[in-house]
């Protein structure tokens, strides 16, 4: 058997160090944030960052919801599997990013912009839930510039398959419709996550605009009940809006689009373009004590899942991957796997 392909995974999005700690409902009402949900900060945010590494014995992850999953796939994958792009500063806080993706195995291309700071993303732990606040710094300055040199785009072409989280929408569009185009024109699986109720509430345009490049799509019931109210759908049920996002108008008519709506400790959906049937995944079952925080679960799930599509896996296997990722990383601290490294093992 010939070894697998190197840097089969191309995978493009914002690179930020997660500063995560467990809060209180008086630090979110501080703040103006929501229990459980994502957003981008304002200037009334910005002092959370050092609230939480001053006064809530805050823990530094590598994070970034794409260099979550990048992290996962590669966890699961032969060494030297994926790539990840994005754009960091020239900080400590970068040196600390280079430092974990490397024991993770990730090979990074990061742009470096010197005139801002590498990106962060405060994670304040609830419970079981969890509230991101992201400054996004550095890694607002990726451009397509950086994704068309020469030596990145050897990258590209190399690749097999792309993945870009949909926080991407916030920073560059263009770069994402140049991978989205290369991969229709190269009949390559492009997928995409949406990541966050935001983006399809408030990049409607450049969300549409790539939809037509979605070979799969990955959404949970959140993002997809915001998705189908900034689209005026008739129904917000996952259901419903998973067969809506299978069906959309579709570039590359060589694949079938799959669409995936996650539901937490409820099944995952599945629905596949032209099929009336949605596939309903129960999750690997977890006791609540074993759960240490969700944070990522979701960047886990779409690890997982893509390690099955690049080793040519089964669309339920690549599901079932997921969902052992995701439980394996509710039970780690933050967006984090467990080392050493376990097997993966098929649910039965």
């Amino acid at each position: 058997m010939s070894a697998p392909k190197e840097y089969a995974l191309l995978v493009l999005e914002n690179p930020l160090l997660d500063i995560q700690a467990v809060g209180d409902q008086a630090l979110l009402d501080k703040y103006d944030l929501k229990a459980n949900d994502a957003i981008l900060a304002e200037e009334k945010h910005i002092p959370i960052f050092e609230d939480l590494l001053d006064n809530y014995n805050a823990t530094l992850i590598a994070g970034g919801a794409a260099q979550n999953s990048a992290r996962g796939a590669q966890y699961l994958l032969p060494p030297n599997s994926v790539v990840y792009l994005g754009c960091v500063g020239d900080d400590k806080y970068a040196s600390i990013l280079h430092d974990a993706v490397k024991q993770a195995g990730l090979r990074v291309e990061y742009r470096v912009d010197a005139e801002y700071k590498t990106g962060r993303c405060g994670a304040v732990i609830t419970g079981h839930n969890r509230s991101l606040v992201t400054d996004l710094g550095a890694a607002n300055r990726y451009g397509l510039d950086h994704l068309k040199k020469p030596e990145i785009w050897k990258l590209v072409e190399n690749a097999d398959f792309y993945y870009v989280g949909g926080f991407h929408f916030t920073v560059c569009p263009p770069a994402i419709q140049e991978l989205a185009k290369e991969a229709a024109a190269k009949n390559k699986p492009f997928v995409l996550s949406l990541s966050a109720p935001f983006i399809p509430q408030f990049f409607k345009d450049p969300v549409d605009a790539n939809a037509p490049y979605w070979d799969y799509v990955i959404g949970n019931e959140a993002e997809a009940a915001a998705y189908a109210e900034s689209h005026g759908l008739p129904s917000k049920e996952p259901k419903d809006v998973v067969k809506h996002l299978a069906n959309l108008p579709k570039e590359n008519k060589q694949r079938k689009r799959v669409a995936i709506v996650t539901q937490g400790t409820e099944p995952t959906l599945v629905a596949i373009q032209g099929e009336e049937e949605i596939k309903a995944f129960p999750v690997h079952a977890i006791e609540s004590e074993l759960i240490n925080d969700t944070n990522g679960a979701g960047d886990a799930f779409a690890g997982g899942f893509l390690s099955g599509l690049v080793e040519g896996k089964s669309l339920e296997e690549s599901i079932d991957r997921g969902q052992w990722l995701a439980r394996l990383s509710i039970q780690e601290l933050g967006p984090s796997y467990p080392f050493p490294k376990q097997t993966y093992q098929a649910s039965s």
